[in-house]
């Protein structure tokens, strides 16, 4: 099974791509994408509870893309330090800090500028002095070794071009017996060589 992409592939431009349709969904997450958006998506289908969704500001939830609930594997605990790679607007980031207290700390990182600044506002808009967003790759997180209770990640990783790598620095960052609740999309067979050579592929 390929972890990797193929070594011919320009992985600038995908992650010009991936940067390119994620500032798109946070400017008009109406607009048209091949993948579902939303609050009323992450209510229907992935079970989150509506009312804790209705709680948090419409930016952070309009922008929701993930692919399940991570907050359904395990409950985070009061004074958890969080990490959400991948953080988008904020949905799953603010409801981690939600969960974590004044006590925790969530801190989100995300690649895409656009997404991270609509996090950093949501977080202020809901009054939570516990949110940190940092700008950075699923590849090279901008953390301290051991410095995270939790990870949580949502239809994310599926998106980096190196799977070890990746799932090595969640690792990293975790602390001895920390969590990694994550969602994402998986394969039942391995991919043709030609369609992970396919940037439009990857990126929908």
């Amino acid at each position: 099974m390929a972890i990797a992409c193929p070594v011919d592939l320009d992985i600038r431009k995908l992650r010009d791509e991936i940067r390119s349709i994620y500032a798109r969904v946070a400017s008009d997450p109406s607009g048209e994408f091949h993948f579902h958006r939303g609050p009323d998506y992450a209510a229907e289908f992935l079970r989150y509870d509506r009312a804790a969704l209705a709680q948090l500001p419409v930016e952070s939830t309009a922008s929701f893309a993930g692919v399940a609930n991570p907050h359904r594997i395990a409950p985070i605990e009061e004074g958890s330090v969080v990490v959400d790679i991948g953080c988008g607007a904020g949905m799953d980031l603010l409801l981690a800090a939600k969960s974590a207290g004044p006590r925790g700390r969530a801190i989100g990182i995300d690649m895409t500028e656009a997404m991270a600044e609509k996090a950093r506002a949501s977080a202020r808009a809901a009054g939570l002095d516990n949110v940190e967003v940092r700008l950075g790759d699923a590849m090279s997180l901008p953390l301290e070794d051991a410095s995270a209770d939790v990870v949580i990640s949502n239809g994310v990783l599926n998106l980096t071009s190196d799977k070890a790598v990746a799932f090595g620095e969640v690792f990293r960052v975790l602390k001895p017996g920390g969590r990694f609740l994550y969602a994402d999309i998986v394969v039942a067979n391995e991919l043709s060589e030609s369609i992970r050579k396919d940037v439009d592929l990857w990126t929908g």
